[in-house]
């Protein structure tokens, strides 16, 4: 190999290139792979707080969830103590109420019946003294009397 006027005129060349390279192609370069780097580092650091972000909204939302369905079901239980209560309370009013009813019911008829005892004992009273009255203005004897008893019963 010989080292020749154009080889020393391109190794001069490629000194001058490299400098130039190094003093104004080099750090606008560098600066722009700096940037770069800084965004990728940035959007990976985003996107790893976004999935942090998501997994702690799905479990927030997995408790929320929870937390409503436990409140829905102690609703309804709530909800079926008083319907209970509400149907106990109605089964007790209604049993008193068929209570009285019944008790009412027993002292009219009592009543009735002794209403009726009352007008049967003065109809009786009435009737006999009306057989007595017919019995003693008549003759007394004892085929007339059977005749007498006789018609004061077909009257009743």
């Amino acid at each position: 190999m010989e080292i020749n006027a154009t080889f020393l005129g391109q190794a001069v060349a490629f000194v001058i290139f490299v400098a130039a390279c190094m003093k104004w192609v080099w750090p606008p370069l560098m600066s722009a792979l700096e940037k770069r780097q800084k965004q990728i580092a940035d959007g990976l650091a985003s996107a790893e707080k976004a999935q942090k972000s998501l997994e702690l909204a799905k479990s927030n939302a997995a408790d929320t969830i929870r937390e409503a369905k436990a409140e829905a079901q102690r609703i309804i239980d709530e909800a079926n103590k008083q319907r209970s209560a509400i149907l106990d309370k109605a089964v007790e009013e209604a049993t008193e109420e068929k209570r009285r009813i019944l008790e009412n019911a027993k002292n009219e008829i009592e009543a009735q019946k002794d209403k009726v005892k009352e007008e049967l004992r003065s109809e009786v009273a009435d009737l006999a003294i009306a057989g007595a009255e017919k019995i003693l203005s008549q003759k007394v004897d004892a085929k007339t009397d059977k005749v007498l008893v006789q018609k004061i019963l077909e009257s009743l």
